[in-house]
């Protein structure tokens, strides 16, 4: 197996792998939203280094396969491309912090579907440590299942990896879009921002521009002193901002991972997956990231988005 990942391959591609190009699409798009809202965003000067550095990465990983064309080098360059989704994910709220906050839009139809606020009772009537760690457990579990779904058709379906790792990038980049210009930030946000019992008591006000000038949000529900709940807690400190709740890609993408283990017609893959999915997908609205609209939206646009790419995309041999 080794060998195979090393042995350089025949008739290599020469250009960027589609993938690549869909990151330069995004990298230019906001350009160009950058360029006309210049003198409103707060941080121009760092977006702009910041893509400045993923074209430098992807031109530099992509001469890397060029002198030396095989799967490793392959795997770098989906690699890089998959580790800078991190930094891609708050960039978002750069931008969509222009845009007037939606949450009580969302919150409304919260209430209109349910009665009721389901991030608000959820980890209030099950805040048991067991329910509360396998709900965290789920959620961090999301970059290890994108991971395990990508490395499997790496080690197991290479002739359709670089078509899996599209998928997958793609669709983060197509909720990019979506946060963008519709930003919503979530019930952890939106509720600290009105107060818990405004919010019980079906009272959801417009906030304007308020979340562009604070990321203050309510301590997650659950197990304070189990370990994935200070795993969520501490992922939510590095990077959580409030942005990108409408739809959840959490649920979304997850459920494009699964659709692809199903794909793969590995059943252990998809047995393997499934809890954690499951979990991940409740986790959402138990820790109050998302409401249970924006679950219910990520796991419909998934399949969209899904199919969508599978017809524009296609095995590609190496």
């Amino acid at each position: 197996m080794l060998k195979d990942i090393f042995k350089i391959t025949k008739n290599p591609k020469k250009g960027l792998l589609a993938l690549e190009w869909v990151v330069l699409a995004y990298l230019f798009f906001t350009l160009a939203i950058m360029a006309f809202t210049y003198t409103r965003i707060e941080n121009p000067q760092a977006m702009l280094w910041g893509r400045l550095r993923v074209l430098f990465m992807t031109v530099a990983v992509w001469g890397v396969y060029r002198m030396l064309p095989c799967r490793f080098t392959l795997l770098v360059r989906v690699g890089v491309q998959m580790g800078l989704l991190a930094w891609w994910y708050p960039d978002t709220y750069e931008i969509n912090r222009m845009f007037p906050n939606l949450d009580h839009i969302v919150a409304g139809w919260e209430q209109s579907l349910f009665g009721f606020q389901p991030a608000l009772v959820f980890a209030k009537n099950f805040h048991w440590a067991i329910i509360s760690e396998l709900m965290d457990m789920g959620y961090v579990m999301y970059y290890p299942m994108i991971a395990v779904v990508a490395l499997f058709y790496f080690f197991c379906r290479y002739q359709e990896f670089e078509r899996c790792s599209f998928i997958i990038l793609a669709s983060f980049f197509i909720y990019y879009v979506i946060f963008i210009f519709f930003p919503v930030a979530g019930p952890t946000f939106y509720y600290d921002a009105v107060g818990v019992n405004d919010i019980a008591h079906g009272i959801f006000p417009s906030l304007g521009d308020y979340f562009s000038h604070t990321q203050d949000c309510l301590v997650s529900p659950g197990y304070q002193d189990g370990f994935f709940y200070q795993l969520v807690e501490d992922a939510k400190n590095a990077g959580e901002r409030p942005t990108a709740a409408f739809p959840s890609s959490h649920v979304g993408v997850s459920t494009i991972c699964m659709l692809l283990a199903l794909h793969s017609k590995n059943r252990r893959l998809v047995y393997v997956l499934l809890p954690f999915y499951v979990f991940l997908c409740m986790a959402t609205v138990y820790i109050q990231a998302h409401y249970a609209v924006d679950a219910i939206a990520g796991l419909i646009s998934a399949f969209i988005i899904y199919y969508a790419l599978l017809l524009v995309s296609k095995p590609l041999k190496h």
